[in-house]
C-alpha cells in the first residue's frame, strides 16, 4: 500500500503518522480522522495531507483501503496451506518412502566424508545436516561458496547432498555438477522430482509440499520435511558402523587443495 516513493515524500510528522499506522493497522481502520490526529499528536490538515500522498482523495478512501489491505493480510494467514505438510508425513509411512531413505543410506555409509551443497535457505539447513551427521558419527561439512575449489584429485570416497526447493538454482547445481564430476555420489533433497538436481543425481528424496515465496524474492517454503528427511537419515547412519574411518587421513589431502 505505501510505496518507496510515497515514504520518500513523507516529511517528519507525516511519517510520524506513517509509523503509528503501520504499528496500528487493525485500530486505524476504525478509527475517525480527528481520533487518529489526537493519538498522533498532529493535525487534521496533516492526516488529509498524509492521505493526499498515498493517493487517497480523502480519510474514507484511505481507511477503505487499509482495511482491504488488512483483510488480504488476514486472509493470507487464513489460506495458509497446510495439507501438503501432512501428505508428506503420511507418505513418511509408506515403503516407497522406506526404501528410498535406504538407498540413500547405502550411498553414504560408502563414503568417508558427507559434503552438503546449498545456497540461502537450503545452505542453514545444509549446515544444520553437517553438525547432525556429525554428531552422529560421520564426518560432515557444508559448502555455501559455489566457487569454492573443492577438490585436487579425485572424490569417489565423497558423498555429496545437494539441498533445493526448487532443483534449479544455478550455484547448486554448479558445485553439484563439479563434486559429481570428480568421483562423488550425488544425493538430492528437492521439493519435486521433475527438476534438473535430481535428474543428475544417484539419489533424490522429494517431499512435495507447497511453495510460497515473498514478492517473489523471498521464499518462505518450510523446511520442515528437509529437516525431518535429513534427520531419519542421520538416525540410520548412527545405527551404521563407518567402517571407512581408516580412510579419513587420505580423503582430506584431496579436499580444498
Amino acid at each position: 500500500m505505501f510505496t518507496h516513493e510515497m515514504i520518500k515524500s513523507f516529511n517528519q510528522l507525516e511519517m510520524d503518522v506513517y509509523n503509528y499506522i503501520i504499528g496500528n493497522e487493525e485500530k486505524v481502520v476504525y478509527m475517525k480522522v480527528r481520533e487518529l490526529a489526537e493519538e498522533v499528536h498532529v493535525s487534521t490538515t496533516t492526516i488529509l495531507r498524509f492521505c493526499k500522498k498515498v493517493g487517497c482523495e480523502g480519510y474514507s478512501e484511505f481507511r477503505l483501503k487499509l482495511k482491504q489491505e488488512v483483510n488480504s493480510k488476514e486472509q493470507k494467514k487464513i489460506n495458509m496451506d497446510l495439507t501438503a505438510v501432512k501428505d508428506f508425513f503420511e507418505r513418511v509411512q509408506t515403503q516407497a518412502f522406506a526404501e528410498n531413505i535406504q538407498e540413500a543410506v547405502k550411498l553414504l555409509t560408502k563414503a568417508s566424508s558427507i559434503i552438503f551443497v546449498g545456497v540461502g535457505n537450503s545452505s542453514i539447513i545444509g549446515k544444520y545436516g553437517a553438525r547432525y551427521f556429525n554428531n552422529v558419527g560421520w564426518f560432515s561439512f557444508a559448502i555455501d561458496d559455489p566457487f569454492t575449489p573443492v577438490f585436487r584429485g579425485k572424490g569417489e570416497r565423497t558423498a555429496t547432498i545437494a539441498l533445493s526447493v526448487s532443483g534449479e538454482t544455478e550455484q547448486t547445481l554448479m558445485l553439484a555438477e563439479k563434486l559429481k564430476r570428480r568421483g562423488s555420489s550425488l544425493i538430492s533433497i528437492t521439493n519435486k522430482a521433475n527438476c534438473s538436481l535430481a535428474k543428475m543425481s544417484d539419489c533424490n528424496i522429494n517431499y512435495y509440499v507447497s511453495e510460497y515465496k515473498k514478492d517473489e524474492n523471498y521464499d518462505l517454503t518450510s523446511q520442515m520435511a528437509v529437516v525431518f528427511i535429513l534427520e531419519l537419515i542421520g538416525r540410520e547412519l548412527e545405527g551404521v558402523h563407518n567402517d571407512t574411518d581408516d580412510l579419513f587421513q587420505n580423503d582430506m589431502e584431496d579436499l580444498f587443495h
